[in-house]
């Protein structure tokens, strides 16, 4: 599954404003300033599926559709969990488009939504309590800022959660999750933004504004 990408020209001789994004299917899009860079494909499967020969590979590539963008003037990867050490964070995006089996599909409810990434965000307190006395777990400190149940419209549910991680020892994290599920309940769109704490705070109004850009309309099987 591909990007689609479009650029908004503005009138003049200015440049173009923001990359809007969607999946193949048109049902998931987004935007992001046009300055920021998107991540190579191919990199960006090997980091989240692994080998690309590999049959487990393939079949995370059937299932879900993704794309991500980082404003740093070295865009990596890397950045999608942790800013680069010495030089000052910048905002880093991470959209994901899930198809979800028949189980996956009997089991959704707004606690999926909120950790359909994949980070630990919603546990009950003794679970919590042993994540993070877990050695292993390389993330610690969560704080919940944050957390949105979006209204339904035609259909299609919605949760946004902002918390806080501290990965291993380095600076706290700031994550911003969009998480929507289709109207006909088969697929889960995610949208990731994450900064320092520190440049959350310092782009919030930028930050924000991608995050009310993500939408999914509705999909229904005939």
């Amino acid at each position: 599954m591909g990007t689609v990408v479009a650029a908004l020209v503005l009138s003049g001789c200015a440049g173009p404003q923001y990359t809007y994004v969607r999946d193949d299917d048109g049902e998931t899009y987004f935007k992001v300033p046009a300055a920021w860079r998107e991540i190579d494909r191919k990199t960006l499967d090997s980091k989240l599926f692994g080998d690309p020969d590999s049959a487990t590979a393939q079949a995370q590539k059937q299932s879900n559709w993704i794309v991500a963008f980082d404003a740093h003037a070295q865009p990596s990867v890397d950045h999608l969990l942790s800013g680069p050490s010495g030089t000052e964070d910048q905002p880093f995006v991470f959209a994901k488009v899930h198809k979800l089996s028949e189980s996956e599909q009997n089991q959704v409810s707004l606690n999926v939504l909120r950790n359909s990434i994949g980070l630990p965000v919603a546990m009950s307190d003794t679970d919590r309590q042993q994540l993070e006395e877990n050695p292993e777990n390389p993330f610690k400190n969560f704080e919940l800022l944050a957390d949105q149940v979006l209204p339904a419209q035609e259909g299609v549910r919605g949760v946004r959660s902002v918390f806080n991680f501290q990965l291993l020892d380095g600076p706290v994290q700031t994550f911003d999750e969009t998480a929507y599920l289709s109207a006909d309940g088969t697929q889960i769109s995610t949208l990731l933004i994450r900064c320092s704490a520190t440049c959350y705070r310092q782009r919030a109004t930028e930050i924000d504004n991608i995050a009310q850009s993500f939408k999914v309309k509705r999909l229904l099987n005939q």
